[in-house]
């Protein structure tokens, strides 16, 4: 078994395609195909199979994928210790977005590093909060943005700043709304994250401190996703507190009640990554970047 046939497994497995897949990796399709055969006669089980939808991982794969992310990200962060006895951070970051660039500062994040550790290179995955938790913990991701309050004997978070968010209807509905009490609205259709999302969380305890459960709900996994569809009218959604405002503001959508809800914006990584140079080094430029923001408890 060979770390660059780890990367590849690793590689059609988040990409589901070989022909992308081996794009990535900067080789051909058909080296690409004889790694993943010789890792398959390595562990003596299948690990993809072809389907119309591509190349989708087995039950063996599914339970193999953790474990070869978590070994190369021992070997990523050997790679990165041996470099920072030299004197050197380097090595590719991969980290977790949450929201939109703008609000969790990506440029300044990214401008810090560049100049700070020209020898790191960030990439950039969009996840929803529990997917970036569960990916943090396997190894999947080196870091992540996080939405929610998190306790966890396996990750360790810094808290970044509090985030409110505000329920909003689209302003087509104004007369279809007649009461406007929360038994009304919870009749209409909802935007709502799939349930591994933070999101998902904040709606469902408002919903269940009404004692009632949504009539019709559309599923999204992306703030931005979840804003248009409001917008355009097909349900109600939660909306960060400050977008909420600037779309009420620009009759978009309507503010529903005074609700507030709140929750925490993350930095997060695994702890047993706190003394890996690399980690220490993000953390520091998040620190920086965040400064203004890092009173929250």
């Amino acid at each position: 078994m060979e770390l660059y046939q780890l990367r590849s497994f690793v590689a059609v497995a988040e990409m589901r395609h070989l022909t992308r897949a081996a794009e990535k990796l900067h080789i051909s399709q058909p080296a690409l195909s004889a790694q993943i055969r010789a890792l398959e006669d390595t562990f003596a089980v299948p690990l993809f199979e072809r389907t119309p939808a591509g190349m989708m991982l087995t039950a063996a794969g599914r339970r193999l994928l953790p474990m070869a992310e978590k070994v190369l990200s021992a070997a990523q962060a050997m790679r990165n210790e041996a470099r920072a006895i030299k004197g050197e951070i380097g090595g590719i970051v991969r980290v977790g977005t949450v929201s939109d660039p703008d609000f969790i500062r990506v440029a300044p994040f990214m401008s810090a590093t560049m100049s700070r550790y020209p020898l790191v290179e960030i990439e950039f995955h969009h996840v929803v909060t529990g997917e970036a938790f569960e990916m943090v913990r396997d190894g999947g991701l080196d870091g992540s943005f996080y939405y929610g309050n998190l306790s966890h004997n396996d990750v360790v978070a810094v808290p970044l700043r509090e985030v409110v968010f505000r329920i909003v209807v689209p302003s087509a509905w104004k007369e279809r709304l007649k009461d406007n009490s929360f038994a009304e609205i919870a009749t209409q259709p909802w935007v709502i994250p799939p349930p591994i999302s933070t999101h998902h969380e904040l709606i469902s305890k408002l919903f269940k401190q009404h004692g009632v459960r949504p009539s019709r709900i559309v599923e999204a996994d992306h703030e931005a996703v979840i804003s248009s569809l409001a917008i355009a009218g097909l349900g109600i959604a939660l909306m960060r507190e400050e977008k909420a405002l600037e779309r009420a503001r620009s009759g978009e959508v309507m503010l529903w009640g005074d609700v507030r809800l709140a929750t925490k914006l993350s930095f997060i990584h695994a702890k047993e990554r706190s003394d890996d140079p690399i980690i220490r080094a993000m953390v520091g430029i998040i620190r920086e970047v965040w400064a203004p923001d890092l009173s929250l408890p």
